[in-house]
C-alpha cells in the first residue's frame, strides 16, 4: 500500500483535474444553449425552403433541373460533418462507424465513393482510413457562416452537374435531446420531394422573367447550402451536448476516485498511527 503522502498527492491531482472537467462541463452547457438557439432559428428556413423545393419538384414543368433528375448510380459523394475537437464522448466515432458501413455497402455494389470532409476529426480519420477526398474544411468554429461552407459545397455540386457523381449524401449527427444524439445520413441529390399529403396534387409554374433554369438553379443551390448549414449547426449542438455529458461523467468519476483514495489515505494514516503506538509500547516494555 502507498504511504499517506503519495495518496495525498494523488488526491490533490484528481481534485485539480475535477476542477477542469467541471469548468468544461459548464462551458459546454452554455455553448450548447446558444447553439440550440441558432439551430432553432435555422430550422424554419430549412423547412420552408424544403417545402418550396418539393412544390417545384412535384410540378409538371417542361424543364427539369439536373438536381431533380435521377440517373444510374455509378459513383456517389458524401458530405461528412464532424467536430474539430475531441472530448465529446463517442459522438464522432458513432457517426464515422455508420458512414463507413454505408460506404462499404456502396463499394460492395461496385459504386465508387468521393468524400467532402467538414471537421478536423473526419479529416484525421480518413487520412488513416483512406478515400478519395475531393474537398475538406476545418476550424469552422462554434458559430459557422454559410460562407465557410460554400466552397466545399460548390465542389460537390459541380461534380454532380458534370456527372462525376450520380448522388450526394449528407452525414451528420441529429440532435434528439440533450441526452441523446444519433448519426444521420440523408440523400440530398437527386432531390427527393417531401412526402406530404398537401403536396400530392400537381401543378406547373410560370416563371418571370422566363428563365426557369437560372431561377431553379439558384433556388436549388440555396436549398443544398441551407441543408448543409443546418446540419453543421445541429452537429455543433450535438458536440456541445455530448461534451457536457462526457465532462459530467468525468467529474463524477473523479469524485468516486477521490472517495476511494480518501478511504485508502485514512487506512494508511491509521496503520501508521498504530505502528507508532506499537513501537512506543514495545520501547516502554523494554525499559
Amino acid at each position: 500500500m502507498a504511504n499517506a503522502k503519495e495518496i495525498r498527492v494523488k488526491i490533490q491531482s484528481i481534485k485539480n483535474t475535477q476542477k477542469i472537467t467541471k469548468a468544461m462541463e459548464m462551458v459546454a452547457a452554455s455553448k450548447m444553449r446558444k447553439t440550440q438557439d441558432r439551430m432553432q432559428r435555422a430550422i424554419p428556413y430549412a423547412k420552408k425552403i424544403l417545402q418550396v423545393i418539393s412544390h417545384v419538384a412535384l410540378g409538371h414543368s417542361e424543364y427539369r433541373h439536373p438536381y431533380m433528375q435521377t440517373r444510374e448510380i455509378k459513383r456517389v459523394g458524401y458530405i461528412i460533418i464532424s467536430s474539430d475537437r475531441g472530448l465529446c464522448g463517442g459522438l464522432n466515432n458513432n457517426l464515422l462507424k455508420k458512414t463507413i458501413l454505408t460506404i462499404k455497402q456502396q463499394r460492395d455494389n461496385n459504386i465508387e465513393v468521393d468524400l467532402c470532409l467538414i471537421g478536423g476529426k473526419a479529416m484525421a480519420f480518413f487520412k488513416r482510413f483512406g478515400g478519395n477526398v475531393r474537398a475538406h474544411q476545418k476550424n469552422i468554429g462554434d458559430q459557422p457562416n454559410t460562407s465557410d461552407l460554400i466552397g466545399v459545397i460548390k465542389v460537390m455540386l459541380d461534380a454532380y452537374l458534370n456527372k462525376e457523381i450520380d448522388a450526394l449524401y449528407l452525414c451528420s449527427n441529429e440532435f434528439i435531446n440533450t441526452m441523446h444524439q444519433e448519426p444521420h445520413i440523408q440523400q440530398i441529390l437527386p432531390l427527393i420531394p417531401a412526402e406530404d399529403v398537401a403536396l400530392k396534387h400537381h401543378w406547373d409554374y410560370i416563371y418571370e422573367p422566363d428563365d426557369a433554369p437560372q431561377l431553379l438553379g439558384t433556388l436549388l443551390t440555396r436549398y443544398i447550402e441551407s441543408q448543409v448549414y443546418r446540419a453543421a449547426i445541429e452537429n455543433i449542438a450535438c458536440e456541445q451536448a455530448s461534451r457536457m455529458l462526457a465532462m459530467r461523467n468525468a467529474t463524477d468519476n473523479a469524485e468516486e476516485l477521490i472517495s476511494n483514495f480518501q478511504l485508502m489515505y485514512n487506512k494508511a494514516r491509521q496503520a501508521a498511527i498504530t505502528r507508532e503506538l506499537s513501537e512506543i509500547v514495545a520501547g516502554a516494555s523494554v525499559i
